[in-house]
């Protein structure tokens, strides 16, 4: 061998060597459809991690909230082979199917804000709703005596987070006021939904003492129907789930108490960081809990200025 081809082939042994350049990646992030403030925030948190990480970052959302549209956006994305999936859940349950094909296919998928089940994902991130609405209940028990009436505005209960805000408040409330009657009002997360619910509950029920809501839309809901039956702020306590711009601005009105308020861009954000660290093969956690504050009129413009929602609240 000359000298000439033995350099030649050093050359090719040490071009072999050296790693390619890492390709971009594909991060889908595929939300529920829903359009509030909240979900607002959280899709915003996501979108920036999105943005900051330099990855190609495919935001779409299910039509109307609709489950079949959800399910052929995953499927979608398992043939276009993205690196991974970050998802919130229009039905905790029913993506289960489209979300194991995606795992099977090697695509890491992380849920955000609502779990899934019946699919062993990579990582679920969210605010511990059960943990949350538990400080939602510890207060409304101090609120009331034993024997007063209650009405409770769920949420989705075909997911996972509606399940665990209503029993996490109810096993709280009970656990100190047993005899306290709830009057439940079913949404699937509907302001106008609520807002009806309330307003018959309303007429029925008279000396209702306190409303809570498993989030902010559904306490919106509530004070339209407090408005509309001439309830002045304060007659009934309202107790938000969310910490989002309208639930904040209705506690600066008087409207509303308490907000079991979740930190929303976080969980956005904190959903899509662990969808890329899972796609480039690293170990995430299985669980993470994005944190919950409860806030009150004594604390309300703190928490708004930290968290960010100050900006976009109408009420300064």
């Amino acid at each position: 061998m000359n000298f000439k081809h033995q350099a030649c082939c050093v050359a090719l042994t040490l071009i072999g060597m050296i790693p390619a350049a890492h390709a971009e990646l594909t991060i889908a992030y595929i939300t529920n459809g829903n359009t509030n403030e909240g979900w607002t925030l959280i899709n915003g948190g996501a979108a920036d991690a999105g943005k900051k990480a330099g990855v190609k970052f495919i935001q779409l959302a299910a039509e109307r909230g609709e489950l079949s549209k959800q399910l052929a956006i995953v499927e979608d994305m398992i043939t276009r082979h993205v690196d991974a999936i970050a998802i919130a859940p229009v039905d905790s349950a029913g993506i289960a199917p489209a979300v194991n094909r995606a795992l099977a296919a090697g695509i890491p998928v992380v849920a955000v804000d609502t779990g899934i089940t019946g699919a062993k994902i990579t990582s679920y991130v969210a605010t511990d709703n059960i943990k949350a609405a538990n400080v939602q209940g510890n207060w409304a028990v101090d609120q009331l005596k034993d024997g007063d009436k209650v009405v409770y505005v769920t949420g989705d209960q075909g997911q996972s987070t509606g399940q665990e805000r209503k029993k996490g408040f109810i096993d709280a409330l009970k656990a100190k006021r047993p005899n306290v009657k709830i009057v439940e009002v079913s949404t699937t997360w509907d302001q106008t939904q609520a807002q009806n619910g309330v307003e018959a509950a309303l007429r029925s029920n008279r000396d209702i003492k306190l409303i809570a809501c498993a989030w902010d839309g559904g306490a919106l809901g509530a004070v339209a129907a407090m408005k509309g039956a001439g309830i002045k702020p304060g007659e009934i306590k309202l107790a938000g789930f969310d910490g989002s711009p309208g639930g904040l601005d209705m506690m600066k009105n008087g409207w509303q108490q308490a907000n079991a308020a979740q930190m929303l861009a976080k969980i956005g954000q904190t959903g899509v960081e662990t969808a890329i660290a899972a796609a480039k093969k690293q170990k995430v956690e299985a669980r993470i809990d994005t944190g919950a504050f409860l806030v009150l009129p004594s604390n309300v413009d703190k928490f708004a200025k930290d968290s960010g929602v100050a900006q976009f609240m109408k009420v300064k």
